[in-house]
C-alpha cells in the first residue's frame, strides 16, 4: 500500500457511523413508540432461541441511558476503524457482532444480553492492540488515543455491576485481540530508515563522509563538483573590471 494512499477520508467514514447509530435509535423509537419490548430478541446463553440474539442483539437497548452511553463510543470507533482501516472494517464489524455474540451465548449467565457495548469493546481492543502490532507511527498514536478515551472500561469485564454483561463485554474484548492478530493484510508498514537496510554501507553513506573517526564535521567538496582553476597554457588568465559611476540625479 503506497504512504500516500494509507489513510484517505471516505464518506463511509461518516455515513456508517451515522447509519448504524440512527438505526439503533430508530429500533429504540419503534418500540417506545408503538410499545413493543424487543428484550426477548437479546442473546439467552445456551438456549437455541437464544441465538437469535447473536444478529439482533446489538440494536437491541434497555432504555434512553442505555442507549445514549452506547452511541457516542460507537459513533467514534466506528469512524476510526473505517478511517484507519478501511480494507477490513467492514469485516471487522460485520465478524466483530457475530463472534462476540457467540462467545457471550457460550458463557454468559441465564438471562437476556442486549446492547451494542459488546461491538464497542471489540473495536476498542482491536483498535489498540492493532497499533501497538502493526508499529505505525500514527497507529500507535490511535492506539494511545484509544486507551486514553476509554481505558477505563477495563474495569466491565469483570462482575462488578449487577444488571451489566460483563460477559458480552469479555467476548468482544478476546475477539478483538484475536482480530488484532488474524488481520495482517492491508496494515501500513511503519517506515523504515536507510540504515535499517540489511545491505546498509556506513562507508558510502553520503552524509557520514562529513564526519572523521572521531565525530568531528568535516566540510568537503565532491570531486565532481570541484572548480577547475587551472589556467591553460599560453592563454592568459581572464580578468573582469566593473567600473561604477556615480549618477548627478541622485537625490539627497
Amino acid at each position: 500500500m503506497k504512504s500516500q494512499e494509507e489513510f484517505k477520508f471516505s464518506n463511509q467514514v461518516i455515513l456508517v457511523p451515522v447509519a448504524f447509530i440512527l438505526l439503533i435509535w430508530l429500533v429504540f423509537w419503534f418500540e417506545i413508540r408503538f410499545g413493543f419490548d424487543f428484550t426477548n430478541y437479546g442473546i439467552f446463553p445456551q438456549k437455541l432461541f437464544g441465538l437469535r440474539g447473536v444478529i439482533f442483539s446489538a440494536f437491541i437497548h434497555s432504555g434512553i441511558t442505555h442507549l445514549y452511553h452506547n452511541t457516542i463510543p460507537l459513533f467514534v470507533l466506528t469512524a476510526a476503524l473505517f478511517y484507519f482501516y478501511r480494507e477490513m472494517a467492514w469485516k471487522i464489524l460485520i465478524f466483530g457482532i457475530l463472534l462476540s455474540g457467540l462467545l457471550t451465548w457460550s458463557i454468559g449467565r441465564p438471562a437476556y444480553h442486549i446492547g451494542a457495548s459488546g461491538l464497542i469493546y471489540v473495536l476498542v481492543s482491536f483498535l489498540f492492540f492493532k497499533g501497538i502490532i502493526a508499529k505505525h507511527f500514527r497507529l500507535i498514536a490511535l492506539s494511545l488515543l484509544v486507551i486514553f478515551l476509554y481505558g477505563s472500561m477495563i474495569w466491565y469485564v469483570l462482575p462488578i455491576k449487577d444488571g451489566v454483561s460483563w460477559e458480552g463485554h469479555l467476548s468482544g474484548l478476546l475477539v478483538g485481540l484475536v482480530f488484532a492478530f488474524l488481520f495482517k493484510k492491508h496494515i501500513p508498514k511503519p517506515n523504515k530508515y536507510q540504515w535499517e537496510d540489511p545491505h546498509y554501507n556506513e562507508d558510502e553513506d553520503p552524509f557520514l563522509k562529513h564526519f572523521d573517526e572521531a565525530g568531528n564535521f568535516i566540510e568537503t567538496v565532491p570531486e565532481n563538483d570541484a572548480i577547475d582553476t587551472k589556467v591553460e597554457e599560453g592563454k592568459p588568465p581572464i580578468s573582469i573590471n566593473y567600473i561604477f559611476k556615480e549618477s548627478k540625479d541622485s537625490s539627497t
